[in-house]
C-alpha cells in the first residue's frame, strides 16, 4: 500500500472537497489518461488495484504513471468508545482528488489498449473518470 514514509503532523484536520483542480490537469508524461470528473478521497487500497487492473491488462508492454499519491491521513475511533478522549487513531490514508485531475498516465501503447485499460481501473475507483489522450 500507499503510505507516506514521514509526516510533520501525524493527524490532519477535515478539509473541505470543493473547488477544481489546478495542479496535475496536463498530461505530462504519457500519451494517454484518465481524468477525473468528480471530488473524493482516494484511498491508497483503491489506487492499488486500479494499478494492479492497468498492469495486468497491459502486460510487459508500455509505462504507467501514477499522479496521484495519499498524504492526508484518516483517523477512526472504535466501536463503543464514549465521546470526548481524544481523537482517535490514524487508521488509513487518502489522496484528496478534485474534477480536473489526472490520476493515471500511460504511453508505449496503443490507444484501444490504453483505453480499455484505464477504463477498467476506472471501475476500481469511486469517482467518475474520463480517458484522454494528448493532442
Amino acid at each position: 500500500m500507499l503510505m507516506p514514509k514521514k509526516t510533520k503532523h501525524r493527524k490532519q484536520h477535515k478539509l473541505g472537497r470543493g473547488g477544481k483542480a489546478c495542479r496535475c490537469v496536463d498530461l505530462s508524461f504519457g500519451s494517454y489518461g484518465l481524468k477525473t470528473l468528480e471530488s473524493c478521497w482516494i484511498n491508497s487500497r483503491q489506487i492499488e488495484a486500479a494499478r494492479r487492473v492497468i498492469t495486468r491488462y497491459v502486460k510487459r508492454g508500455g509505462k504507467i504513471w501514477i499522479r496521484i499519491f495519499p498524504d492526508k491521513s484518516v483517523t477512526v475511533k472504535g466501536g463503543e468508545i464514549p465521546m470526548g478522549k481524544g481523537k482517535g487513531t490514524v487508521d488509513h490514508y487518502v489522496a484528496i482528488v478534485k474534477p480536473g485531475m489526472i490520476m493515471f498516465e500511460m504511453d508505449g501503447i496503443s490507444e484501444e489498449q490504453a483505453k480499455e485499460a484505464l477504463i477498467f481501473a476506472s471501475h476500481k475507483l469511486p469517482v467518475k473518470c474520463r480517458f484522454i489522450k494528448k493532442d
